[in-house]
Parts: C-alpha cells; structure tokens; sequence
C-alpha cells in the first residue's frame, strides 16, 4: 500500500521517510502523488489539526493510506505557546527566523531555570475501511537565550536538548531524528499498526 504524506514540507518528508522507510510500498508527498490540497489548520488541537488534513487528503485519495501531522513547540513559561500557532507565531508571511526572534523577546527576562519547553507532533493515519490511528509524540528540553547551529528548520536552534547539551540545529539529521517528537509520534502509531 502507498502511503501519502499529507504534507508538502521537504524537513518534515525526510524524517518520515527515513523512519517509517520499510514500513510501506512507496511514501509520497501530496505533490508527488498529484494532489494540490491547502487545508486550513483552524482545529483548537495539533491533534485536531493533522486529523483534518488527514481526512480532506484521504476524500482526494481514497485507495491509499494518508498520514497527517501538526506539530509546534510548547513554552511553559508562555502557558504553552506557541503551540498550534508556531508556524505563524510572529504573523501570518512572517519566516521561522522572524518567529524565532519573537520566542528570544518573549523570554529574554526568563531564567534559565523557568525555560523548559517541548516540541509536541501529533500524527493520524486514516484509510478508507479502517479505523484512524492516532499518536502524540512529544521531546523536552529548554530554551536557549540564542541561536545555536546551523542544521534543522523552524525553532531547532533555539531548542537545547539536555541529555546532549546541544541545540537540535547542532546535532546531525540522524541523531535528531533518533530522538525526535516525530520519531516518538510514529513509533507509537507503528505499534499501534503491529497490533492490528
């Protein structure tokens, strides 16, 4: 069975594949698969969210299997933001680098102490005669009081994962992905596969 990403993000398809590689008979993109399709992420979940691009990618695609995800990091001395809204967090055409400026000038009285965070991905698998699968897989670490590394997209460098001291920006794509919010994510939805 083919499996459709329902994501056109390069950073996010990469991980993917490298993870779930043996699992499927070919993972695609939406592109790659032919579809255009612009869902707008207006759930009040990440979970909701990847639901929705799962089920609208799914109407278009109906003899494969479609796997959506949202993710975004969570600041704990922010009540949670950025949340569902990291992508956008500085505003709507605003870049990673700008939203990444406005985290650094929301925390720059916060101690090192009060910067836990973590990045949250929530994951659903729908096909056509099954059940959905959902998964929420989340990493901790901190904040940094600035940017560290050059590997990574959205807020890598500014996320210091302790047990390595380092930004995930600073470790290689293979460490990162071993420890991942979305590695998580999708290991627990290949378990939950297994047990089908």
């Amino acid at each position: 069975m083919r499996l459709i990403i329902a994501s056109n993000n390069k950073h996010k398809l990469e991980e993917i594949r490298q993870i779930l590689g043996g699992s499927f008979d070919e993972i695609l993109s939406l592109r790659e698969a032919g579809i255009e399709l612009n869902t707008i992420e207006d759930a009040s979940s990440f979970l909701g969210n990847a639901r929705k691009k799962a089920l609208e990618a799914l109407a278009l695609l109906p003899n494969d299997a479609v796997l959506a995800d949202d993710s975004g990091l969570c600041v704990d001395a922010l009540g949670g933001a950025p949340g569902i809204y990291s992508a956008r967090y500085a505003g709507e055409g605003h870049d990673d680098a700008q939203n990444r400026k406005k985290l650094l000038e929301a925390l720059k009285a916060v101690p090192e102490a009060e910067r836990g965070a973590h990045f949250a991905c929530a994951m659903v698998l729908a096909r056509n005669g099954a059940s959905e699968v959902e998964a929420v897989g989340k990493v901790h670490g901190r904040i940094l009081f600035e940017e560290r590394g050059e590997n990574g997209f959205g807020y890598d460098s500014l996320f210091c994962y302790e047990p390595y001291e380092c930004s995930f920006a600073e470790l290689p794509a293979e460490k990162k992905n071993a420890v991942s919010h979305r590695r998580n994510a999708l290991m627990m939805l290949l378990a939950a596969l297994d047990t089908e």
